[in-house]
C-alpha cells in the first residue's frame, strides 16, 4: 500500500542539535517542507557518507524551506557521542532524531523488526504534513542529497503550480508539462 499522502502520526521524540538535547514532535514540521532521512545506526559505514552529503547541502535545503531530520534507532545520547568523536558528524547542522521505541520507524513504515534498526528510508513530507515522496534503498546502497534536493524543488513546484506536472530530470526554470487532451500521444 502506497504512503503518498499519508499524514504523519504525532510523535514527539528526543534530539540532538547544535551540542543540545531537544524535543522535537509533530507541530515543529506542520507550515513546512521536511525531510525524515533514516538510516540503520550511529558509527557505521554508509550512513557517515550520507549524513555528511546532507549536512554539505544543507544550507540549499533551509533556503528552499525545508527542514532535515536525520533519523535512526539510536538514543540522543549516541548522536551525541557520535559527533562528538566523527569529523563527518560535526559537520551536521540539523536535528539528529533518536527513535530507540521505533514510534518514527514504525509510522514511517522502515522498522526491521529483526535487528531494531530502520531501513534507509526517504520521506519528503509537504507542509501539510503528508508524505508526497518516499524512497527506500538497500542498506549497502547510500543516498545522494543532490537528487533529494531536485525532488524537492519539483514537489514545491507542484505544489504550488497544481495544474503543471515536471518532467523526468526537471530542474527549476527547465519547462513543466500541463496535462491535457492535446498533450496524450504527442510526447
Amino acid at each position: 500500500m502506497s504512503m503518498i499522502n499519508k499524514e504523519v502520526n504525532e510523535f514527539k521524540v528526543k534530539a540532538f542539535l547544535n551540542n543540545e538535547f531537544k524535543d522535537v514532535s509533530k507541530a515543529d514540521i506542520m507550515g513546512k517542507w521536511s525531510v525524515f532521512f533514516f538510516y540503520p545506526a550511529d558509527f557505521t559505514f554508509v550512513c557517515p557518507t550520507e549524513l555528511e552529503d546532507l549536512a554539505n547541502k544543507y544550507k540549499e535545503f533551509k533556503a528552499a524551506g525545508c527542514e532535515i531530520y536525520s533519523v535512526s534507532t539510536d538514543t540522543h545520547f549516541v548522536h551525541k557521542a557520535w559527533h562528538d568523536t566523527s569529523e563527518r558528524i560535526q559537520k551536521i547542522q540539523y536535528p539528529m532524531l533518536a527513535d530507540p521505541t521505533h514510534a518514527l520507524a514504525r509510522n514511517f513504515e522502515v522498522l526491521i523488526e529483526e535487528s531494531g534498526l530502520a531501513e534507509r528510508g526517504t520521506f519528503v513530507v509537504n507542509p501539510e504534513g503528508r508524505i508526497v515522496a518516499y524512497e527506500i534503498n538497500a542498506g549497502n546502497v547510500g543516498r545522494n542529497a543532490d537528487e533529494l534536493f531536485r525532488k524537492l524543488q519539483a514537489l514545491q513546484f507542484v505544489h504550488e503550480h497544481g495544474d503543471e506536472v515536471c518532467p523526468a530530470k526537471w530542474q527549476p526554470g527547465a519547462e513543466t508539462l500541463k496535462p491535457s487532451l492535446d498533450l496524450v500521444g504527442q510526447l
